[in-house]
């Protein structure tokens, strides 16, 4: 069997390089700012970008205003190359955007991009930026594993400063899945999701110039075998609760997709500990995206269910007991309707809205709102259906 086709079997995100050779035209915002067709919202949105990787690949920017699709002033912009990864500063001075010709960052004024400078040559599957806006991570398939990268960059434009750090790390399996790294809040671990092989967690230390990488990491294993990491997220907090991995074959019987969720205060300890009841169903067969929103209290997954039917976002609880050490549960809770695999999502500065984007199937956009009467419930409120090859969405912080 083909290796598309078996990840079209199962459910899997089609990669990149598939995405990438003519599988539909770049998305763009519709004239007249979306679709809504009942109960419509009238909020506004902070600022969001969005990765587009197809037959002319593009950064769009847009915000809702007053309920309407809104393009950011010198959207779109053009990239050099065919585009991997994206991820935006915390202070949101800049967006850092990953390609087949480097990595690059765009300095942000007032919502629109400016020229971008080169952070570094490497073709990077995946890039973050750490919480001092100094360091621009990386994620690269390695021989026998990955390396990861750190880039000292301007605070301010992004722009690259010094030499680069890596580790590399040796693991069986691996394979660097695109757009998928993330560092912890109080900014001292870097995930990355490599398919058969797991999860690596690698310690970083920002202050440490010369070598903020650690030497050793910790790798978990996927749960079920045959079972792929796709996708990775810790709790928004400083100090956080938890860290969720979406596999596939990740669920407690092994046959779809599954949210597993760690204690982050068991790395480091030599044993993990998961949440009672993890893995929980994600509520499809590729969890290709895992989001903590409105504070952590719920987080959400962006499920694939094959490459023609209709995904969806599922949303958990996380409760703690009144213990002094609390124990945190995790419990699926509602459903919402997403387009054919569903890439990305991302929550807007105000806390308002949910986005999510997706690459095989309408709608190819959808801007959720978070419902008045069911907790943590999302509603539909603005979509595209556009043909589209989005691969990534970030808001402004």
């Amino acid at each position: 069997m083909k290796l598309g086709d078996w990840m079209k079997r199962c459910g899997v995100a089609i990669p990149l390089a598939m995405l990438a050779t003519g599988c539909g035209d770049f998305w763009q915002a519709p004239t007249g700012g979306g679709t809504c067709t009942s109960n419509c919202t009238t909020a506004t949105s902070g600022d969001f970008y969005i990765l587009n990787a197809g037959t002319s690949p593009e950064i769009v920017g847009e915000s809702i205003v007053s309920g309407n699709l809104t393009a950011l002033s010198g959207s779109p912009w053009t990239l050099e190359g065919t585009p991997y990864s994206m991820a935006i500063a915390p202070n949101g001075d800049f967006l850092v955007v990953s390609t087949t010709s480097g990595v690059f960052s765009y300095p942000i004024t007032s919502g629109e991009l400016g020229t971008a400078v080169v952070v570094s040559t490497d073709q990077a599957y995946a890039v973050q930026v750490d919480g001092t806006d100094s360091w621009v991570l990386e994620a690269l398939p390695g021989t026998g594993g990955v390396v990861v990268g750190a880039v000292p960059v301007n605070s301010i434009t992004g722009a690259g400063s010094g030499t680069e750090k890596t580790a590399a790390f040796t693991i069986s399996n691996a394979a660097v899945q695109t757009n998928k790294m993330v560092i912890s809040p109080d900014n001292a671990h870097v995930f990355v999701p490599l398919g058969a092989g797991g999860t690596i967690a690698v310690a970083f230390n920002a202050a440490s110039g010369s070598s903020p990488l650690g030497s050793s990491a910790t790798v978990i294993p996927v749960e079920n075998s045959g079972g792929l990491a796709l996708s990775v997220a810790v709790d928004p907090s400083t100090t956080p609760r938890l860290f969720y991995i979406g596999e596939t074959l990740g669920n407690s019987a092994g046959t779809s997709g599954g949210l597993r969720a760690f204690n982050y205060s068991s790395l480091g300890s030599g044993t993990l500990t998961q949440a009672p009841g993890s893995p929980l169903a994600s509520g499809g067969l590729a969890p290709n995206f895992i989001l903590p929103a409105a504070k952590g209290q719920y987080v959400y997954v962006a499920n694939g269910a094959g490459a023609s039917s209709a995904g969806n976002v599922t949303g958990f609880s996380i409760t703690a007991s009144s213990a002094a050490t609390p124990v945190y549960t995790v419990a699926s809770t509602t459903s919402t309707a997403a387009g054919v695999q569903p890439l990305g999502l991302a929550e807007d500065s105000t806390g308002t809205f949910v986005f999510a984007v997706g690459s095989l199937g309408s709608p190819y956009f959808d801007a959720y709102t978070f419902d008045a009467t069911t907790t943590g419930q999302l509603d539909s409120q603005i979509l595209s259906t556009t043909a589209s090859s989005s691969i990534a969405i970030v808001a402004t912080p």
